[in-house]
C-alpha cells in the first residue's frame, strides 16, 4: 500500500497539513460513508490542489469553489441523470458497490472511489472517460492509484505529457 512518504518523495512537500477532522466528519455524516484513510491522508496533507496541471483534488474544508463536499454533491447530481448513469459500471452513491465521485481531470476523466461491499473489503478506484462511454476499474487503493499516476503509469489519467520532468502541484485559487 502506497505511503504518504512515497507520494511526498515524488510530488514534493505538502504545505496544507490539515489536522482538524471536523470537515470530514460533517461530510461523511451527510454522505453516509467514511472515506478511506489513504484518501483522507493525502487530501489532508495537500489540500485543494491541481496536480500536474491536470488532476483536481479538493479538501472538505476548501472554500465554496474548491470544497470536496460541493464537488461531490454536484457530481452525484450529474451522474444520477438517466443519460449519464449508463456510462458507469454501477450507480453513484454511498451504498456498497456504488461509486463516490472524488476527483476530476482537465482531460475529461472523472475519478470515483468504489464503496466496498463489506467492512473488510477494500476501496477501489474507477476512472470514467467523460468524452466516451469507457470506464476502468483499478483493483488498487486510492493511494496506490495516485502513486501510479505520479510515476507516469497509464492509469487512464496519464501524467507523462503533463509532467515530463517530475510531478508538481499548485493550490487551487
Amino acid at each position: 500500500m502506497a505511503t504518504l512518504a512515497e507520494i511526498t518523495a515524488l510530488l514534493g512537500e505538502p504545505r496544507f497539513n490539515w489536522s482538524d477532522p471536523a470537515p470530514w466528519i460533517e461530510l461523511e455524516g451527510e454522505l453516509g460513508i467514511e472515506f478511506p484513510a489513504d484518501f483522507r491522508e493525502i487530501v489532508d496533507a495537500y489540500g485543494s490542489i491541481e496536480v500536474n496541471g491536470q488532476l483536481y483534488l479538493q479538501h472538505p474544508a476548501g472554500h465554496l469553489l474548491h470544497s470536496l463536499g460541493e464537488v461531490i454533491r454536484g457530481d452525484l447530481e450529474l451522474w444520477r441523470e438517466e443519460d449519464m448513469a449508463e456510462f458507469l459500471p454501477s450507480p453513484v452513491g454511498a451504498n456498497p458497490g456504488e461509486l463516490m465521485p472524488v476527483a476530476s481531470a482537465t482531460t475529461g476523466e472523472a475519478v470515483f472511489l468504489r464503496v466496498p461491499d463489506g467492512p473488510s473489503s477494500p476501496w477501489r478506484v474507477v476512472i470514467q472517460e467523460f468524452d466516451s462511454p469507457a470506464w476502468t476499474l483499478y483493483e488498487m487503493t486510492f493511494g496506490d492509484w495516485f502513486l501510479a499516476y505520479l510515476r507516469g503509469r497509464d492509469v487512464t489519467v496519464c501524467s507523462r505529457d503533463f509532467a515530463p520532468d517530475r510531478p508538481f502541484y499548485a493550490f487551487l485559487p
